[in-house]
């Protein structure tokens, strides 16, 4: 059994005691204490995480969410099925919410992006951010929570409001990324990190940027594309983690295309990956194309690539263009 799992149970069992010995309603609460207890007799045994009916490993995201599952998603209960469907249709909506305008424009700046989930909900984060001072900048991220499905959404969630929460504060890239990591690896356990670019775009064209671990941002110009530099590691992986940034100056015309590895890792039938370097091919065809249609054109060069293969993993492209 994972530890961080164990440790959850037991966490719980001692939490219930608690509430059942203060509690004046005991009948309705005396039942899950034998089911944590169930669950750690089946983690001595070795058949924990197993489900009860086809004997095959549960889903390890839906034991994160919840320890206590004894059946994996083909073999649950009608009730259970209707809860599930009930849960994954809420989980959707509050991350479509969470997505930032789309074309979000500020002076001297166009942008645009796709963010498209491989399941009912996704692990990638993408937001774009216009301060309330008035300064005319414009932040924006691009990352992938490790993991998928909902326990992944809901890091994605938590990344979403750390750093909502911090730009108020107008620290320069660097410390905003490092005091996201750490309130990020303090709420977070210890199995999961998340990659991400983060970025701050002035009225001058300049561009302060930081990448902890994600996919290579491709900078477009004069049809030529460079990859930008990672700066540091992966959040929450190091509580103290340093988070170095790069400042680039961009001209009008100047793009950034920033992407998540559902992109370059996406495999068609035969195995083969897209990969940077077709990527780097459609951008500097396509960069004449506004940014919204830079999107549709790298979406649609996707699908064709796919040629009908499943996608196997979440997909969010961006692009911020210096328009003045």
């Amino acid at each position: 059994m994972d530890p961080a799992l164990r440790d959850q149970l037991l966490d719980r069992r001692g939490r219930l005691q608690t509430a059942i010995s203060q509690s004046v309603q005991t009948e309705s609460l005396h039942h899950l204490p034998r089911e944590v207890d169930l669950a750690l007799e089946k983690s001595d045994n070795g058949t924990y995480g197993l489900c009860e009916t086809c004997h095959d490993s549960i889903e390890r995201d839906r034991l994160m969410v919840d320890p206590l599952i004894r059946n994996c998603i083909d073999h649950l209960s009608a009730t259970e099925q209707r809860a599930l469907e009930r849960d994954l249709d809420l989980a959707y909506e509050v991350q479509n919410n969470l997505l930032p305008k789309k074309q979000l424009s500020v002076q001297g700046w166009s942008t645009a992006y796709h963010y498209e989930a491989a399941g009912p909900v996704s692990g990638d984060y993408c937001d774009l951010l216009i301060p309330q001072n008035g300064d005319g900048s414009l932040y924006f991220f691009l990352g992938d929570v490790s993991g998928k499905g909902v326990a992944a959404s809901i890091l994605m969630a938590h990344l979403h409001a750390i750093f909502r929460s911090l730009i108020s504060a107008n620290l320069p890239i660097n410390q905003l990324v490092a005091q996201a990591n750490r309130l990020f690896c303090e709420g977070t356990m210890s199995t999961h990190f998340a990659t991400l670019v983060c970025g701050r775009a002035t009225r001058s064209g300049e561009v302060e940027i930081s990448n902890a671990g994600h996919c290579l941002p491709f900078l477009i110009r004069d049809n030529k594309v460079k990859t930008l530099p990672s700066t540091g590691i992966p959040l929450g992986m190091f509580c103290a983690g340093e988070y170095p940034s790069e400042r680039v100056t961009m001209e009008p015309g100047d793009s950034l295309f920033l992407y998540s590895d559902g992109l370059t890792e996406a495999q068609d039938r035969s195995e083969t990956q897209y990969g940077e370097e077709r990527a780097a091919v459609l951008l500097t065809k396509n960069n004449h194309l506004s940014p919204q249609e830079l999107i549709r054109a790298s979406v649609e060069d996707v699908k064709q690539f796919l040629s009908g293969a499943r996608k196997a993993d979440d997909l969010t492209m961006m692009v911020v263009r210096r328009v003045g």
